[in-house]
């Protein structure tokens, strides 16, 4: 009987030997679904190019209220004047936030905000939906494909080029199938890459890319999460780093292994999911960022974390511009 699954410490030369194998090997023992590679880093033109802006999950409460009273709270429309305000390029609107979620929202909505976005000056960088791949249970996992597949369709329809989903919501996740009832962690892992791969495989139809984000649940270090992404191997499905939720002792490390592979972000205020944790040292991660080529779109998440006196209007405005000092201070002259 093995031990269970442990966050796996990452070391820098741990990284760069694996970024050099990645590409044409199994990780961790575990076989590639296919032997196509058509899943391998991303090849960029030009140096990094970084832009940090919304994810409108920062704005759940408040969200979540207006759906609740249309007196209360604020609604997406509010969302993006705000980010007009701020002079923000993109927002990434999160599906639970749209009238009718999980139903695809009727498409006079949908391009009634496209139409406002556009008339801010604001990109709609993405959007995302709740869905469980890890559970042994065939029909919950079928009924998370066709909501991602319709919610692709919204995402082509808003001009959203990521549509991000999750693994699995099910922890703990071992290497041996008695625990808990839990099937072998790599069983899981290939429920989930099929699953996946019919979601790329309809995201490319749309031109959507599908971002996998580790959520601290069956993804819970970098090297778990480049271990799926290779298993989908698709050309349509990529990493939404989140960069809160590397659950290890080194979460830059884990960090720097998914750049390569990253389609889209949600950048935290804390890289240990925490409020009383250290704050993200930004002009590290920007660094490591930056140091992985990445060029596009960098979405600031910020969360209630049980903070009593959280104000969004705040605490994304602080994060928006420690990250926009940075990335001004660490640009190559």
């Amino acid at each position: 009987m093995n031990a269970p699954h442990q966050p796996l410490l990452l070391t820098r030369r741990r990284f760069l030997q694996g970024a050099t194998l990645l590409p044409c090997a199994a990780v961790a023992g575990v076989p590639l679904a296919r032997a196509s590679a058509a899943f391998a880093p991303i090849q960029h033109t030009g140096g990094a190019l970084l832009k940090p802006t919304l994810n409108a999950y920062s704005f759940a409460e408040l969200l979540n209220a207006h759906l609740k009273d249309p007196s209360q709270g604020i609604d997406l429309f509010a969302v993006c004047d705000f980010c007009a305000k701020l002079d923000i390029d993109a927002v990434d609107l999160t599906g639970y936030f749209f009238p009718g979620y999980p139903q695809a929202p009727e498409d006079g909505y949908l391009y009634r905000i496209k139409r406002r976005a556009h008339d801010l000056g604001l990109a709609i960088s993405g959007t995302g939906v709740r869905n469980d791949f890890a559970t042994a249970d065939q029909a919950v996992r079928a009924a998370g494909v066709q909501l991602a597949k319709q919610w692709v369709e919204v995402a082509a329809k808003l001009g959203a080029p990521t549509i991000r989903l999750f693994a699995g919501p099910q922890p703990p996740f071992l290497d041996w199938p008695e625990a808990a009832g839990h099937a072998p962690r790599a069983e899981v892992e290939g429920w989930m890459a099929e699953a996946l791969r019919e979601c790329a495989e309809h995201g490319r139809k749309f031109g959507v890319i599908i971002a996998v984000q580790n959520h601290g649940d069956f993804l819970s270090t970098g090297e778990e999460h480049l271990r799926l992404l290779q298993r989908v191997d698709h050309d349509w499905c990529g990493a939404l780093v989140d960069t809160g939720r590397y659950l290890t002792s080194d979460p830059y490390a884990d960090i720097a292994m998914m750049v390569p592979y990253a389609v889209n972000w949600q950048i935290k205020e804390t890289p240990f999911g925490e409020a009383n944790a250290p704050r993200t040292d930004f002009k590290k991660l920007v660094t490591i960022i930056r140091q992985g080529g990445y060029r596009g779109y960098l979405p600031i998440e910020t969360l209630a974390m049980g903070r009593k006196n959280y104000d969004p209007f705040v605490e994304v405005a602080r994060v928006l511009a420690e990250m926009r000092a940075v990335i001004a201070a660490t640009a190559p002259v």
